[in-house]
């Protein structure tokens, strides 16, 4: 049997990755029909279920340097049945604690990132 390198074995079913050049790591959960979507429509992309495989620590911190609190869904059911003392909590450490609070999908295309599925996020991505 001839022997694959790590970087050529497919990501599936293994835990956080780290994106290599080319790469597209959708943070998101498994269940989200917008998630679903952004990996279909994205043929290079993996799925990385945040309740499974948090996002990297860096990536959250460049997100949220990047999109604020627009980083936090706030009309999310998780959000919805948080008590105010967790809704006041640092934006990291909410989503640390409540992983589906986090807008999904987060979207790391070879370093650059995009937050939602919106037709500007389809646009910059798949050039349409």
């Amino acid at each position: 049997m001839r022997s694959c390198p790590i970087w050529a074995m497919p990501a599936q079913g293994v835990g956080p990755q780290q994106n290599r050049e080319g790469d597209v790591i959708i943070y998101g959960l498994k269940a989200c029909d917008t998630c679903r979507k952004a990996t279909k429509a994205l043929e290079q992309s993996r799925l990385q279920d945040i309740r499974e495989a948090p996002v990297p620590e860096e990536t959250l911190t460049a997100a949220l340097a990047q999109f604020g609190e627009a980083l936090i869904n706030r009309r999310s059911t998780t959000w919805r049945t948080l008590p105010e003392a967790d809704r006041n909590a640092a934006p990291l450490d909410l989503i640390a604690e409540h992983p589906a609070v986090m807008k999904r999908p987060l979207i790391d295309a070879d370093g650059a990132l995009y937050l939602g599925w919106g037709k500007d996020v389809q646009a910059a991505l798949l050039g349409a």
